[in-house]
């Protein structure tokens, strides 16, 4: 024991060794070296299994110098070690492998001519190494005080997205006093650079000793590379019910900056790290120890929206049954039958959630137009007619669905708005519902409670798929590539047969003109069919508690499960185009259906509800597209057309023709009578005049005539705009 108290300083380098597995800093040196090397033998000899004498990664180093990206599994089939330890110490070992990349990069290169015209060495390039993984994501809530500096995997969507920064990689200081100068290195991400307190200059007899903190920057002469913030929100499939959405903060350098606009998903790699917030709130003001986590990206694979995100692998024996299911010749009928089965009846209304599930053919023409290929849908009718059910069931089924009511939705939070951060004041953008079910489904319910202003905000996002911002100096386009279906009540809560269309879908005819099909959904009143929906819903409330824990309610889920994967499966693959025979068959009936209209509105005297346009026309081209896109086949036949124009004529020429005009055809005897009554009307209310509707029809019936004639003369005057219900409909004053 003797000599423990001579003074010596003694140190540890605990932390100056790499993953604290070696003491001896020589040999740390050497583990380092040894992986370096490593690193460039899998860079340069890695061979592809597919072919042989083919090396992906030099080949991809030589094309796209700037960055590569590497599998980790083919680092495993490598060397087994090396994914282990990039998964421990990432931080550590990323560097290295950059390293070795721009050394490899430079070796493969040819020399370079110098100032003295002999050959040299190319000075090795700086390579971003981007990490890909075909492992499992982790949720956002597990991570914890044990992935700190840990490579993660998590996926979400991206929010929000800050202006792109300058960050230094390393900044050169000088001092004030003797004017010596220091290059300090920062830490990656958003770490930043400890600067020394005093200088190392010893100062000479007679000078003056340099004070303490006399360092200043000199950015000039400092490097930077570019730096952006992202916030991630978790996929809202994965938050749990009744909580809120988490979200994360991510760091991107280089050629990862300005690649990601919000509302895109993503699944990203990066290392999980700490930061010291500057705006910690006050409560942390004392505590040094407590840390903001962030994730620093190394790796970033982007959701497109043609797979609509999820596992877009599917096995070879999915696709022989997809196959199989496909050739079958009744798949439509079959389809249908898995839409929504504890619903009784709403036949059509079935067929075309499955059309907007399946969707049309997105089209890109060569002068930059794009043709939307999503199916809008409306229900529109009287309550307790399953119009949310449906709404609720295809939220379920679609790869990507948002679900929101209309009262409980404002412009903003259906479109996009601006939010201000709070510690760098400036703008960002935050994508809304329409946004983030980019490639999917909104369910908008009550659509008829929705404020007009409201409204009008996704008119542009249910035609031209995109919507545009242009607020507090941010203009910006994001997409909103998605199907919208609306439930709405008509304005007197119940569909009134005796109102004319017009007055039963209280909605504009801009909006009305964007939905591909609108259904009317009645409550009829009949003895036999209200027996069998009676017996259909105590069925279905009798065998629901039988089935939970059953094999039934794994079968259930199993069977969801298998048409959302149908359905991404169909939506991936599949793009059909029309047929030569289908085009003309869909010309005819086009034309067809115009003149239909403009036949009923010359004998009715006003143009219809529902205007029919050349948007009706691609309504039924995307509807022949998506029945064969059911059937896996890439041409939509003349059959495909004719079940679309079926389709289209049962919802959106159905509802046109609806209310008061469906007995349009009146006899003349009818015409007299209403006539008539019309000079009775006139005769008893004076110009100016109020009376009560019952009173007024009362009396006339009184004198004889039929109480329905007397209505529809009433609704005549009132379109003439010669009368004026007041007070609920219950007065009537005559204007002219």
């Amino acid at each position: 024991m003797s000599g423990w108290d001579e003074g010596a300083v003694y140190y540890s380098d605990q932390a100056q060794s790499l993953g604290g597995d070696t003491d001896d800093p020589g040999s740390a040196a050497a583990s380092r070296h040894s992986v370096l090397q490593k690193f460039k033998e899998f860079l340069r000899n890695f061979e592809s299994q597919s072919s042989t004498n083919v090396f992906p990664y030099r080949e991809s180093l030589l094309q796209n110098p700037k960055h590569l990206v590497v599998d980790m599994e083919d680092l495993g089939d490598f060397d087994s070690d090396l994914p282990a330890k990039l998964r421990s110490a990432p931080a550590d070992y990323l560097p290295l492998f950059e390293n070795a990349a721009g050394q490899v990069l430079a070796n493969l290169k040819t020399k370079v001519t110098g100032s003295e015209g002999q050959l040299e060495e190319p000075v090795p390039e700086d390579v971003q190494i981007l990490l890909t993984s075909r492992e499992d994501t982790t949720s956002m809530r597990k991570l914890g005080a044990q992935s700190i500096l840990k490579l993660i995997k998590i996926s979400g969507i991206t929010i929000a997205a800050s202006r792109v920064k300058a960050k230094a990689t390393y900044v050169i200081v000088m001092c004030k006093n003797c004017k010596n100068v220091q290059r300090v290195p920062c830490r990656p991400g958003l770490g930043g650079a400890i600067v020394p307190r005093t200088c190392n200059h010893i100062p000479q007899p007679g000078e003056e000793p340099c004070p303490l903190d006399p360092w200043v920057v000199v950015p000039d002469k400092s490097k930077y590379v570019d730096q952006q913030t992202l916030k991630l929100q978790e996929n809202p499939e994965d938050v749990p019910t009744g909580e809120l959405p988490r979200n994360m903060l991510l760091s991107v350098d280089r050629h990862l900056v300005q690649t990601i606009v919000p509302g895109t998903r993503l699944t990203i790699m990066g290392i999980y790290s700490i930061y010291q917030a500057s705006n910690s709130s006050t409560n942390h003001k004392g505590a040094v120890a407590v840390r903001q986590p962030y994730i620093r990206v190394v790796g970033i694979e982007e959701a497109n929206a043609a797979n609509s995100r999820g596992p877009a692998a599917f096995t070879a024996d999915e696709i022989e049954e997809f196959k199989k299911f496909a050739a079958e010749p009744d798949v439509y009928k079959n389809i249908c039958s898995k839409i929504a089965p504890s619903i009784f009846g709403h036949e059509d209304v079935k067929k075309a959630v499955a059309c907007l599930l399946f969707g049309g053919s997105r089209k890109n023409l060569p002068d930059g137009v794009k043709l939307r290929g999503d199916i809008n849908v409306l229900l529109l009718g009287d309550p307790s007619t399953a119009k949310s059910q449906f709404l609720k069931f295809v939220e379920k089924t679609a790869p990507v669905a948002v679900y929101t009511s209309g009262k409980g939705s404002s412009a903003a939070g259906l479109t996009a708005s601006v939010i201000r951060d709070n510690s760098s004041r400036e703008f960002y953008l935050e994508g809304g519902a329409m946004v983030l079910a980019d490639g999917g489904v909104v369910c908008i319910d009550e659509f008829d409670k929705m404020r007009p202003e409201d409204r009008v905000a996704i008119h542009e996002a249910m035609e031209q798929q995109t919507i545009s911002i242009a607020k507090a100096g941010i203009t910006t386009v994001l997409n909103s590539r998605t199907s919208v279906l609306a439930a709405a009540n008509p304005p007197s809560g119940r569909y009134d047969d005796l109102k004319t269309a017009q007055d039963n879908i209280d909605l504009q005819t801009t909006i009305l003109s964007r939905f591909d099909m609108i259904f009317i959904v009645k409550d009829i009143r009949m003895y036999s069919q209200d027996k069998i929906i009676a017996s259909h819903v105590i069925k279905v409330h009798a065998s629901a508690g039988a089935a939970v824990g059953d094999k039934r309610e794994v079968s259930k889920e199993k069977e969801e499960n298998w048409l959302k994967r149908y359905l991404q499966y169909c939506r991936t693959e599949c793009h059909p185009r029309l047929s030569e025979s289908a085009c003309k068959s869909l010309q005819n009936h086009y034309v067809k259906i115009r003149q239909d209209m403009r036949q009923q509105a010359n004998e009715t005297g006003s143009a219809a509800a529902i205007p029919i346009t050349v948007r009706q026309l691609e309504a039924i081209v995307r509807l022949s597209e998506s029945l064969a896109k059911m059937k896996l086949s890439h041409v939509a036949t003349e059959e495909n057309v004719t079940e679309a124009v079926r389709l289209f004529t049962v919802s959106t020429m159905d509802a046109a023709r609806s209310g008061i005009y469906q007995q349009v055809n009146i006899s003349p005897e009818m015409a007299n009578e209403i006539k008539q009554a019309e000079s009775h009307i006139k005769r008893r209310v004076g110009i100016g005049n109020h009376i009560s509707e019952r009173k007024l029809v009362d009396e006339l019936t009184r004198m004889g005539m039929n109480e329905s004639i007397v209505r529809r003369a009433l609704i005549i005057m009132h379109q003439r705009d010669e009368v004026e219900y007041k007070g609920e409909r219950r007065l009537i004053l005559r204007k002219s």
